[in-house]
């Protein structure tokens, strides 16, 4: 039996307007295997390189090994990997990743969406959810989201939910191709204390833009 005090707060289902978070489920094989190839030119530049052809990285067998592959690190605690759902579809994915316990209890924020969804906020709502679970249940004390330079649209999204820019982290990873360099955003449990979806009420939902991080 999993251990809870490995990984609590895990598993969960979050919601909220027409936002849904749930583990990722063995039937939505083929459904995660059509989005990802229909948004392969928005998504592909900010994917890490890969040697496969993006068809075969995304078919319903690369989503299945995938899922066992997160769902062991899930079950072992250093990951929160969340499906997005809106209106009931599938529409991309919310990740915390490498979480790290002891002193340190933090996570990296990770995320994609849908283009046919972006612009109407449902990916800054996602992500205020996830925040908000990784700073309860998880216990979490600090979220690190790293982007790249030219994603102005992440960029804003994750300012517009108090990540503070705290440095730029030259050639950090192997993105698209070639070494990129990725600005450091990072988030603490402190920094909002009434909650970052408080902070994302505060908006205006349609004014900003998602894609991924």
């Amino acid at each position: 039996m999993d251990d809870p005090l490995l990984h609590p707060g895990w598993p969960a289902r979050l919601s909220a307007g027409p936002v849904e978070l749930h583990p990722l489920r063995r039937r939505d094989a083929a459904e995660w295997s059509r989005l990802r190839v229909a948004n392969e030119g928005w998504l592909r530049p900010w994917e890490p390189t890969a040697a496969a052809p993006w068809a075969t990285r995304h078919s319903p067998a690369a989503y299945r090994a995938m899922r066992r592959t997160i769902a062991r690190r899930a079950r072992a605690g250093t990951s929160l990997p969340f499906a997005l759902r809106v209106d009931g579809r599938l529409a991309g994915q919310v990740t915390v990743d490498n979480i790290v316990r002891g002193a340190l209890r933090t996570g990296s924020l990770g995320y994609w969406v849908d283009r046919a969804v972006a612009g109407r906020g449902v990916a800054s709502l996602a992500v205020a959810l996830v925040c908000d679970h990784a700073f309860g249940p998880v216990g979490l004390h600090r979220l690190q989201a790293d982007i790249r330079p030219e994603n102005g649209p992440s960029r804003r999204l994750v300012e517009r939910l108090g990540f503070q820019r705290e440095g730029l982290l030259r050639r950090y990873l192997d993105i698209d191709g070639g070494w990129r360099d990725h600005l450091a955003y990072a988030l603490l449990a402190e920094d909002l204390p009434d909650g970052v979806l408080d902070r994302w009420r505060e908006m205006s939902p349609g004014r900003h833009g998602d894609r991924s991080t």
